[in-house]
C-alpha cells in the first residue's frame, strides 16, 4: 500500500539532521525546544501541509527573533533538503516574511532552487502584484531551472493545494510575458510548468489559449507538447478551434458500430467494460475518448472524459477498442446509484451514447 505523503515527509530523520545544521551555524538554538514544540499533542493529526505549517511555527520560536536573521540561518542550512521536506523553507518566509519582500524575494529564489517557492510566493504576488511579476518576469530568464520554474508555477491561476490568484484568473496578461520566455525552454520540468498554467488560464480565457496555440504550435516538438498538454482541458471540451490545430477536422464519415457493454446493471466496486468498433468512410485524424455521465448526489450528472487514443485512418479503415472502467469509490470520486450514461466521442463530437444502472 502507498505511502501517505505525511507519512513520507516532515519525519523525525528529518528534523534530527534539521536541528544538527542549524546548531552548526546557530549554536544558540534549542534543539531540545523545537522538538518539543514540534511534537504537541495534535502532531500525528496533522495532514502534511499542516505539518509544514506548525514546523515552521516552531522555527519561528527557536530561532533569532529578527526575521532577516532567523532568513540568513535558514539559508546557510536550505541547500542541504530537498524534496518536498525542503518546502518547509519556502513556508517560513510565507508565513513571517510578507512585511519585508526584499529579502523574502531573496530568499525564496534560492530555496526554490532546492525544493519549490510555488505555495510561498503567491501571497507576494498579492501583496506586491506589480513589484513580484517584475521580479518573475526576471526569473523567466534565470539560468536555473528550478527558478524558472517558479516564475511560471508560481502564478498559476489554479494551482493545485493553493488558493487562487483571482487578479490573474480574471486578467492573465501579465502572465503571458513569462510564459512567452519559457515556451522553449531546455528543460522539462519548465516546460510541464508552463503547459500547466495555460491549461489554467484556458478554464477562464479559452480564447488567450486558443490564439496562444496558433501562434506557437509549429515551432519545435518540445513547444508542439506545452501547445498540446497546454490544451487538453479544451480538446476534451471538443473545442472545434483547438482540435483543428492538431489536425482533428470534421467527424461526419465517422461511424460507431456495435457499441456493446458486458453487464448493463453492476454495483459500485465492480468494473464497467466495454466495447465498441470505429469505421472511418474517409481518410481522417481521430481522437477517440469516451465519457462517462455520473450520477451525482443530488440527482444531476456529471461527464467525465477519458481518452483512447489519437491516429491516422485510411478510407474505410475499422478499429475495434475494448475497454474497462472501475466503478470503485476513490478519494477523487464517489460513485452513487441510479442510472450512468456512457458515450463515444469522436473529434469533440458525441457519436454513440448507451445506458447502464448502477446500483
Amino acid at each position: 500500500m502507498t505511502k501517505l505523503l505525511k507519512d513520507r515527509y516532515f519525519q523525525p530523520a528529518f528534523f534530527d539532521q534539521l536541528s544538527q545544521s542549524i546548531l552548526q551555524v546557530y549554536p544558540e538554538f534549542d534543539a531540545q525546544s523545537f522538538h518539543q514544540l514540534l511534537y504537541n499533542h495534535q502532531w500525528a493529526n496533522l495532514e502534511l501541509k499542516a505539518r509544514m505549517r506548525h514546523a515552521s511555527q516552531c522555527l519561528q520560536q527557536t530561532l533569532p527573533i529578527d526575521y532577516t536573521q532567523a532568513i540568513e540561518v535558514l539559508s546557510k542550512v536550505a541547500p542541504q533538503f530537498t524534496d518536498f521536506d525542503g518546502m518547509l523553507f519556502p513556508d517560513f518566509v510565507e508565513v513571517y516574511g510578507q512585511n519585508d519582500w526584499q529579502t523574502s524575494i531573496t530568499a525564496l529564489e534560492l530555496f526554490t532552487q532546492y525544493s519549490s517557492a510555488e505555495f510561498a510566493i503567491r501571497p507576494f504576488i498579492e501583496k506586491y502584484f506589480d513589484q513580484t511579476m517584475t521580479k518573475m518576469r526576471e526569473w523567466s530568464t534565470h539560468p536555473n531551472h528550478h527558478v524558472r520554474r517558479l516564475a511560471s508555477e508560481g502564478c498559476r491561476p489554479r494551482l493545485p493545494w493553493a488558493s487562487p490568484l483571482r487578479m490573474l484568473k480574471k486578467d492573465p496578461a501579465p502572465i503571458l510575458p513569462l510564459l512567452e520566455n519559457l515556451n522553449t525552454d531546455p528543460t522539462d520540468y519548465v516546460r510541464r510548468s508552463v503547459a500547466n498554467n495555460l491549461n489554467d488560464i484556458a478554464k477562464d480565457h479559452p480564447e488567450i489559449v486558443i490564439k496562444t496555440a496558433k501562434s506557437w504550435f509549429g515551432s519545435n516538438k518540445e513547444t508542439n507538447w506545452i501547445v498540446k498538454h497546454a490544451c487538453r482541458t479544451l480538446l476534451k471540451q471538443g473545442n472545434a478551434d483547438v482540435l483543428v490545430i492538431f489536425g482533428f477536422g470534421d467527424a461526419t464519415e465517422v461511424q460507431i458500430e456495435q457499441l456493446k457493454l458486458k453487464e448493463t446493471s453492476l454495483a459500485i466496486g465492480d468494473n464497467l467494460e466495454f466495447s465498441f468498433t470505429v469505421r472511418a468512410s474517409a481518410a481522417a485524424k481521430l481522437r477517440v475518448e469516451y465519457g462517462i455521465d455520473y450520477m451525482k448526489a443530488n440527482g444531476k450528472t456529471s461527464r467525465k472524459i477519458f481518452q483512447i487514443n489519437e491516429s491516422e485512418y485510411a478510407p474505410n479503415e475499422v478499429k475495434t477498442f475494448t475497454r474497462k472502467q472501475s466503478l470503485r469509490n476513490m478519494t477523487t470520486r464517489k460513485h452513487h446509484v441510479g442510472k450512468h450514461h456512457l458515450a463515444i466521442i469522436v473529434n469533440g463530437v458525441e457519436k454513440a451514447k448507451v445506458d447502464f444502472d448502477l446500483a
